[in-house]
């Protein structure tokens, strides 16, 4: 990575965010919409406000940390309470879910944006989410919210390399995609299943695993951790404590993937010849 041209990226990003009259920011409270917001909040001061998606679909914990992180760079944040589980569409979990997910979602923030008087919206999309398969790109697109740091040409690696620069503690976060993807397509998205894979990634992060996915595949969770973790994960005493553990919380059967976790896995079953989602 060229970091004198990310650092570049940088310049031409505020000075794009700085000629806006206000924007609201969906802010998941991942590296990409942190970085985002941070970046609007210094070209911007007051004139930025953040949006955070309230739902099931979203770990409590990352939405803690995203209402710890206004809350501390004293930037006004509005939760919005959106309601995927209504949609039947999005329940449906077919491969066009995210495109339902992301329109309504848009569309509660336009609504807010208007409300308030607020020129402009966007999201934190990267240009690595271009090489992806992202439905919610199209409804965000279809939208009208704009996505600078795309504007900008900034990477994901340059995006991480840039927000450690600021001092921003979660320039290393793990990627983490809503609940939902852990559900396979055509498997109905149910509240409780939801919080079944919540509760288990929530115990797997508490024992310090990172990054971690568990896939629900009805009374099956299976386990995507990152390659050098496996081994301790299947040593005797881990493994038994996370049988316990996720049988408690509602899974008859737990399995630990061999693999690892692979970026795009759950969309093998599409046919595609590349590796697309979380």
């Amino acid at each position: 990575m060229d970091r004198t041209a990310a650092r570049s990226k940088q310049k031409r990003l505020l000075k794009r965010l700085a000629r806006l009259d206000s924007l609201a920011v969906a802010f998941s409270g991942g590296v990409d919409s942190t970085f985002l917001l941070a970046a609007a909040r210094e070209a911007l001061g007051q004139k930025v406000v953040a949006t955070t998606a309230i739902s099931p679909i979203h770990p409590r914990r990352e939405q803690d940390q995203a209402v710890r992180f206004a809350r501390e760079r004293g930037i006004e944040l509005v939760l919005l309470h959106t309601g995927e589980l209504q949609m039947p569409e999005f329940v449906a979990n077919q491969t066009d879910r995210c495109y339902h997910c992301k329109a309504a979602l848009c569309r509660q923030l336009l609504v807010l944006a208007s409300e308030r008087g607020i020129a402009h919206a966007a999201h934190g999309a990267n240009v690595d989410d271009l090489n992806d398969y992202r439905p919610g790109l199209t409804a965000a697109r279809e939208a009208g919210l704009t996505a600078p740091l795309i504007e900008a040409d900034l990477s994901k690696e340059e995006i991480r390399f840039l927000a450690k620069e600021m001092g921003l503690s979660e320039w290393d976060k793990p990627a983490l995609a809503c609940l939902a993807t852990r559900f396979p397509y055509g498997s109905p998205i149910t509240p409780d299943g939801l919080q079944m894979v919540e509760a288990a990634e929530e115990f797997l992060a508490d024992l310090g695993f990172s990054g971690v996915r568990v896939r629900h595949h009805g009374s099956v969770a299976r386990i995507e951790a990152a390659f050098q973790e496996i081994e301790k994960m299947a040593a005797e005493d881990m493994r038994m404590r996370i049988v316990e553990r996720l049988r408690a919380i509602g899974f008859k059967h737990v399995a630990l993937d061999m693999e690892g976790y692979v970026h795009g896995k759950m969309n093998r079953e599409m046919g595609e010849s590349h590796d697309i989602g979380p």
